[in-house]
This record gives structure tokens, sequence and C-alpha cells, in this order.
């Protein structure tokens, strides 16, 4: 069972540090595709659709992240009687709503 007792470290499964990892990875490829875009010059509305892309894959990679924050982290510490964790996690959708 992952943890998440004091809110500093997370501990993954192999699985989701992978899947994580290679979201990133993914996310960083098309930032340098849009750097390059920009240093030739190409056109605005073609670069400013690979940041909307950009944005989506961000807001899906907060997707899966903040699932596997409730399913493991909140849950858990719900089950210690930690109940402030639910204020967090209602801070933290309205900081990702924004």
């Amino acid at each position: 069972m992952t943890e998440c007792s004091c809110h500093q470290h997370k501990k993954r499964t192999e699985k989701e540090t992978k899947d994580l990892i290679n979201r990133l990875n993914r996310i960083e490829g098309q930032i340098r595709g849009i750097k390059e875009m920009v240093s030739e010059e190409r056109y605005c509305v073609d670069v400013l659709t690979q940041v909307s892309a950009v944005q989506s894959a961000l807001n899906s990679f907060n997707k899966v992240l903040l699932s596997n924050h409730i399913r493991t982290c909140v849950v858990e510490d719900i089950k210690n009687g930690e109940e402030k964790v639910v204020d967090e996690l209602c801070m933290t959708i309205q900081r990702l709503m924004k």
C-alpha cells in the first residue's frame, strides 16, 4: 500500500511512477517542439495550437495525479483520523480550477 503520512514524500508504485514520467517526457518533448517552432518563426496559430495541446496534456497529467492522490494519500489520512486532508484537497482542487 502506498503511503503519504508526512505530505512531504509520496511512495508510488513502479507502474504509477513510470506512467507519470512517460507523460512528463511527452510534455517535455512537446515544449521542445514549441521552442523549435518559435525559433523557426512558424505561424502564430500553429504555435498556439501546440501550446493548447501542451495545456491539455498537463491537465490530463493533473487528473491522473489527483486521482492517485485521492485514492492513496487522502483515503489513508482519513482512515488515520486526519480529516484536515479534506481541506487540503479542496484547496488543491480550487487552485487547479483557476
